[in-house]
């Protein structure tokens, strides 16, 4: 059976038992009606075909030409060079960028959009902390204000996620070094802030056991942001233990890679491909620094443009036309293998 379809607010607000002030309201802000209302708007909403029209409840509060744009960790420089990418794009098209950063902090992601809300954006581009985000939250604030989620996904939150692959990409690596050497070991935080790391360790497992081959995970200890710290400290231990089964190290990210780089230097071990060499390290992303480093890292590289332009046409998309997508909008770029000295 079709629910039945709702053209305007007004006849939702029929069609729910409420006030057309008090649908509005719940549309700007879920949280801002009580809680026996908004069961009832979302009970409604479940019973009929309606999404309301963004551009109009922005034009009613008057809306700004500012774009939220919020990333989990300002100081890292991946998320500096996307959100860099995604200001100048937000400029050229004649929107204010409003740059926010989370910090790694639950609390301050929410807090963030909050301050975006108050300042009524005509869109968001949000690159959520993923598992540690309050979903709830960010669900709310999605319903008020067009999201674009990036980098992370938080499943069915937003009008549409555009990222990089991170199975497709922790693939062509795996592939390309157990195809020049001996398959390597994985090396992660045990509990990694990268909202990214658990499909990357996924896909490294299934990889290879794909492969007929045993997976072998070294996880370090530590939590934060301080990444190359981690992966130096882990380095030195595992290093000095002989815990490595294989000569070959894929470190979930560059920036730990960095870390272990620092470690095998320390310790006078080789790294690299050539025949007086004892260790080959490979990361992911094609961090800014990665192509400096001693010996110059391999990696895998997210495609940094394709994601920050999808993301502003999306956002921009939904803002010209002042309609909810009929479907949550899924887009993953597939990465690039970047060879280089180390490995």
């Amino acid at each position: 059976m079709s629910k039945p379809k709702i053209r305007n607010m007004e006849e939702f607000a029929a069609h729910s038992g409420v006030s057309r002030p008090t649908a509005s309201k719940y549309f700007d802000d879920p949280q801002s009606v009580r809680p026996s209302t908004r069961e009832k708007i979302e009970r409604a909403l479940e019973t009929c075909d309606y999404r309301p029209n963004i551009f109009a409840i922005n034009q009613n509060r008057k809306l700004t030409k500012n774009i939220g744009i919020v990333v989990p960790y300002l100081a890292d420089p991946f998320f500096a060079e996307i959100a860099r990418r995604i200001e100048t794009l937000v400029i050229e098209a004649g929107f204010r960028p409003i740059l926010l950063s989370s910090h790694g902090d639950p609390a301050l992601e929410v807090g963030n959009l909050d301050s975006l809300r108050s300042i009524k954006p005509a869109g968001v581009l949000l690159a959520p902390l993923g598992r540690a985000s309050d979903r709830r939250a960010i669900e709310a604030f999605c319903k008020s204000v067009p999201t674009v989620n990036f980098d992370a996904n938080i499943e069915g939150v937003g009008e549409a996620f555009i990222g990089h692959d991170n199975a497709q990409a922790t693939k062509i690596m795996l592939e390309y070094l157990t195809r020049s050497g001996e398959p390597p070991v994985f090396f992660e935080m045990r509990t990694p802030p990268n909202p990214n790391a658990n499909k990357r360790r996924n896909a490294y497992i299934e990889g290879i056991e794909q492969m007929g081959l045993t997976p072998h995970i070294i996880q370090a200890a530590g939590e934060g942001w301080d990444l190359e710290e981690i992966g130096y400290q882990e380095g030195l231990r595992v290093i000095s233990a002989g815990r490595l089964a294989t000569n070959t190290v894929f470190c979930s990210n560059d920036r730990l890679a960095i870390g272990f780089l620092a470690a095998a230097y320390e310790l006078r071990v080789s790294v690299g491909r050539g025949p007086d060499c004892s260790l080959r390290v490979a990361g992911h992303d094609n961090h800014p620094f990665s192509r400096y480093t001693c010996p110059t890292l391999t990696t895998v590289s997210h495609n940094y443009s394709a994601i920050a332009t999808t993301s502003v046409e999306t956002i921009l998309s939904l803002i010209e036309s002042g309609e909810r997508g009929s479907a949550r909008e899924t887009r993953l770029f597939n990465g690039e293998l970047i060879m280089r000295a180390s490995a």
